[in-house]
């Protein structure tokens, strides 16, 4: 079987899966660092890496022994326990301080060898390896390591006890009555390991110099001071650090301790539970940058805000209308009197019918003002008002992508000077028929020269930036500065192609209006005959009266001339007030589905470009959130 993390040393000398929980969380956090090493910066995983490592580390070496460490102050009394507990000398004891230079250890030999491997992962040199005199089987796979001072003042032995430290699966920290309340004790040690109770041990040495109960007060005390640091306490049955109070000169509580420390290795749980502490640390560590601050995601309505923007940039509105007035010119053509048309086609006039619609020919609105100047100065010329739109619309090439890059991270490329009239110039409007006198050309005037021809898309570029700020904003809101630093490149990125994008979403659907209705209904054809039976009607009247006045028909039957001529000459404009107030329904619902059909392709544009990376990375997030949740054991 491979090695690696999630194993430890079974009694057939094999290796058994460590307990779920641990393992779970193991792999959890694995996994955790995986998805996250191209979101955050290495140094934010370094430490969940080393937990990783020191794992792997201690799984592949033996099971079947539990390091437990001496740590304490100069003059605190560890050497003097570690040989009580050893049963003889074998770590110096002196005035001279400090006394320990280099680590001691003690072995109380397992039922299978491997304390060498962990011995050598410690650094304890070979000489300064022991054996208790008694081999008590109580003890029975104790590997007991007399640190030297935390407090020293050779700086390589602070340094030395740190390292350690961060190794061994258990501490005994053993104070004084003298410096029990020490600052450094505290503040360096007990405090920032307060998650590591359950594989602590705190022993008050040198009782015996304490008179009456003071011994008692001066535990207390020290309880106190172990509630301050957030220590949890192993009273009355519940898990963390047990307090003992000894004498290591005397024996007094000595046994006490041994009992305890029996009891702790024969479980053979003290490297599990270090480790759950090792990364409940490294989870506390990562909390700020996978934790959000509230509820995450993209909603509904900031989804829609971000459709209604996008709708906005590429004139949804004013192409509904513009299809909205084509088809009531169609109608108008097909059912108009042949005088009507005549005149229209003569004159080059706008169509009545669009003028009298009601809420037609008004522009795209008060948010487009380019636009809108142009919808409400040239009402009638449909055209002109969807040669803005394509303008408005039209892709802009590397202008367009430095204008959005611009606009959402502030450092964007200045304006290349790329202000031309798009890919085909300014469009000419749906049936690609010129107006008279208001006509847009691609060069950028009117026909006159009067007006210049206003450039839409300097009004829809930052319509684009301001929904791509917004959704990006509204996506990464309350997530941890890395992920929500992320979800804004993601916007951004997609965000470059998206005027292309909608320009090409914008050409498609003003070429699809082209040439008006596909479906013409079948009045307009019932119409345009009965228009044609009210002419030859006029005709026949005319010709009958004319015949009368020079003298070729009879005088007095000037009636059946005057009737058909009057019938023909107002039941057309009857019959054209009537077609025109069928006309304002289907018209109205032709625009309306131009623009649907418009709105929908630059949702399309937004979503496959924006909203989908974005959700993309949020998805990332869930994911690694999930695994945080499992790595911290929540």
């Amino acid at each position: 079987m491979a090695e690696g993390s999630g194993y430890r040393w079974a009694e057939d000398g094999g290796r058994q899966a460590v307990r779920g929980g641990l393992r779970g969380r193991l792999d959890a956090l694995r996994e955790l660092i995986a998805l996250s090493r191209t979101r955050l910066d290495g140094r934010a995983l370094e430490s969940a890496g080393r937990v990783l490592e020191t794992a792997d580390e201690r799984f592949r070496l033996s099971g079947e022994h539990t390091v437990v460490a001496l740590a304490g102050a100069t003059g605190s009394g560890k050497s003097s326990l570690f040989n009580a507990l050893a049963g003889a000398n074998r770590s110096q004891v002196g005035p001279r301080r400090p006394t320990t230079a280099e680590p001691v250890a003690c072995v109380w030999p397992g039922s299978r060898p491997g304390a060498e491997g962990l011995l050598h992962r410690l650094g304890v040199p070979t000489h300064r390896r022991h054996a208790p005199a008694d081999g008590n089987s109580e003890l029975r796979g104790l590997i007991l390591i007399d640190l030297p001072d935390h407090d020293s003042s050779a700086t390589e032995h602070r340094a030395q006890v740190d390292r350690m430290l961060e190794l061994v699966d258990a501490v005994i920290w053993v104070v004084d009555p003298e410096k029990y309340a020490d600052a450094v004790l505290h503040e360096r040690y007990l405090r920032p390991l307060a998650g590591y109770a359950e594989v602590m041990f705190v022993v008050l040495n040198q009782v015996d110099r304490l008179p009456g109960d003071a011994a008692d007060q001066v535990v207390d005390d020290l309880r106190r001071l172990l509630d301050e640091d957030g220590l949890a306490l192993g009273e009355h049955g519940e898990p963390g650090a047990a307090v003992l109070a000894l004498s290591a000169a005397t024996g007094k509580g000595v046994g006490e301790l041994r009992e305890a420390l029996g009891q702790f290795v024969a479980e053979r749980g003290a490297v599990d539970r270090r480790l759950a502490a090792d990364v409940d640390a490294a989870a506390e560590r990562l909390r700020s940058v996978y934790v959000a601050q509230c509820p995450v995601g993209l909603t509904e309505q900031a989804r829609a805000e971000f459709d209604d923007r996008l709708a906005e940039a590429v004139g949804a509105v004013a192409t509904g209308r513009a299809a909205e007035r084509d088809w009531l010119r169609h109608a108008e053509r097909a059912c108009g009197t042949p005088w009507a048309r005549l005149r229209g086609r003569r004159g080059g006039r706008g169509s009545r019918w669009e003028n009298s619609g009601s809420g037609v020919g008004t522009g795209v609105g008060a948010s487009r003002g380019a636009t809108t100047g142009v919808g409400a100065s040239r009402r009638g010329r449909p055209g002109a008002e969807r040669a803005v739109q394509g303008q408005i619309c039209a892709g802009r090439g590397e202008a367009g992508r430095s204008g959005t890059e611009s606009g959402l991270t502030g450092t964007g490329r200045a304006g290349s000077g790329r202000t031309g009239t798009g890919r085909s110039g300014v469009r000419q409007g749906l049936m690609g028929e010129p107006g008279a006198s208001g006509h847009l050309r691609a060069g950028g005037s009117s026909a006159g020269g009067a007006e210049p021809a206003v450039d839409g898309r300097a009004a829809a570029r930052p319509v684009v930036e301001h929904a791509v700020r917004a959704v990006a904003g509204e996506a990464a809101h309350g997530l941890p500065a890395p992920w929500a630093q992320a979800v804004r490149e993601a916007a951004e990125r997609g965000a470059y192609g998206l005027p292309e994008a909608l320009d090409k979403a914008a050409a498609a659907a003003e070429e699809s209006l082209r040439g008006g209705p596909a479906v013409k209904p079948r009045w307009w054809t019932v119409a345009a005959s009965l228009q044609g039976l009210l002419l030859v009607l006029q005709v026949v009247g005319v010709l009958w009266l004319l015949g009368v006045v020079t003298g070729l028909g009879d005088g007095t039957d000037w009636i059946s001339g005057l009737s058909p001529a009057v019938l023909g000459l107002l039941g057309g404009p009857a019959l054209t007030w009537l077609c025109r107030a069928m006309a304002r329904g289907p018209a109205r619902r032709y625009g309306q589905d131009a623009e649907r059909r418009l709105r929908g392709a630059a949702a399309g544009c937004g979503r496959a470009r924006v909203l989908e990376p974005v959700a993309a990375e949020l998805l990332r997030y869930r994911e690694v959130r999930e695994q945080y949740a499992v790595a911290s054991g929540v």
